[in-house]
């Protein structure tokens, strides 16, 4: 009998690209080609889908980041048959086949918020991964909070600017973020990796860090400075009827004086780092882990998330944000935080692949 075909797709149309390269180079290297036949599919900053090239490089080197190289065959998946068919110039297309699952270890915009999915979706294709509505939830932080908080779970004080209302009316805008406190954290609503966050004391330096944040999305959002630990957690989707689990919790340490988890203190070495588990009281850390549930389920989350929270002096926990494709390396917080709890990081990648063969297509 033929193996099922594994398509692990990475790159994508946003700031996260390498990020995205990053992570599928280390699922790459552990998926068992005993088990699945494996398909590495880039897609380039300018939206090409092409077989990635035999040298293709997935690591930063001498401070420079991957990229999708664009010299491989051109690629199609055609809708209903979830058929992959190469394109080259001058020569006939060529099938390579049916594809049983999608691994798009890929973030942010036009990937992970749900748009890669409706295409997987409209192509009849298993993916690994939560569907469109969590991917597009998980992706917005405003309306992310929103039903967290419908939840009934702690979030943050923040304030949600939109286009419209920064052009024509920034006053009010200004107003309702000073009510929060100076200072205050300003990151893109739809953007993760910590790509254009600041931190502004004051209105000058909010204005500079809103429009640093609309370099990679319209949409804004702006949250109140809060005094605490970072403590994150892992759940995973249960292959049977069993609810999902959550991970040990782990507290991310940033290295070198960074006032805040950036860019560069998660995927550059010695920057971070990360003490699992977090030395926090035990029934604070269960508490953690069932909050950590709750939001899973909350957005209706399949596969793998992270949840961050924060954990303040006073004892409170305040649930931050989830990320519905986090990190992939064997490095990346929620494998190292599944790796602590006993499943290491090429039996999560198993894991996330037979809940996605499992998984029925259509709505579920």
């Amino acid at each position: 009998m033929s193996k099922p075909r594994v398509a692990v797709v990475f790159g994508g149309r946003n700031s996260e690209h390498a990020v995205s390269l990053m992570g599928a180079g280390s699922v790459l290297e552990v998926i068992d080609r005993s088990k699945y036949e494996v398909i590495p599919i880039g897609i380039a900053q300018d939206g090409r889908w092409v077989l990635a090239a035999s040298d293709q490089r997935f690591a930063i080197e001498d401070g420079e980041l991957p990229v999708v190289d664009t010299s491989g065959a051109e690629l199609a998946l055609p809708s209903g048959e979830g058929a992959l068919v190469t394109y080259e110039q001058g020569s006939i297309p060529v099938e390579l086949g049916t594809v049983d699952v999608v691994f798009p270890v890929m973030h942010g915009p036009f990937a992970e918020d749900g748009t890669i999915q409706g295409l997987l979706e409209m192509a009849g294709v298993r993916y690994v991964g939560s569907g469109v509505l969590a991917s597009a939830v998980g992706m917005d932080k405003a309306y992310m909070k929103a039903i967290l908080a419908a939840a009934g779970l702690p979030v943050g004080r923040h304030v949600v600017v939109r286009e419209r209302d920064w052009r024509l009316d920034r006053e009010r805008v200004v107003k309702e973020v000073e009510e929060l406190g100076w200072p205050v954290f300003v990151k893109p609503a739809r953007a993760g990796s910590s790509q254009g966050i600041s931190k502004a004391h004051d209105r000058a330096s909010l204005e500079a860090a809103v429009e640093h944040a609309r370099v990679h999305d319209p949409k804004v959002l702006v949250e109140a400075a809060i005094v605490g630990r970072e403590i994150e957690c892992a759940v995973l989707e249960s292959l049977g009827d069993e609810p999902p689990a959550a991970s040990v919790p782990g507290e991310v340490l940033v290295q070198g004086g960074q006032e805040f988890f950036d860019f560069e203190a998660k995927y550059y070495p010695d920057q971070m780092s990360l003490d699992v588990p977090a030395d926090i009281p035990a029934g604070k850390a269960e508490e953690l882990r069932a909050m950590a549930v709750r939001a899973f389920e909350a957005l209706g989350c399949e596969g793998l998330s992270r949840v961050d929270f924060f954990y303040t002096p006073d004892g409170r926990l305040i649930l931050n944000e989830i990320n519905t494709m986090p990190g992939f390396t064997s490095l990346s917080v929620a494998p190292q935080l599944w790796a602590a709890t006993g499943l290491d990081y090429g039996q999560l990648v198993e894991r996330l692949i037979q809940l996605a063969l499992n998984r029925r297509a259509g709505l579920r």
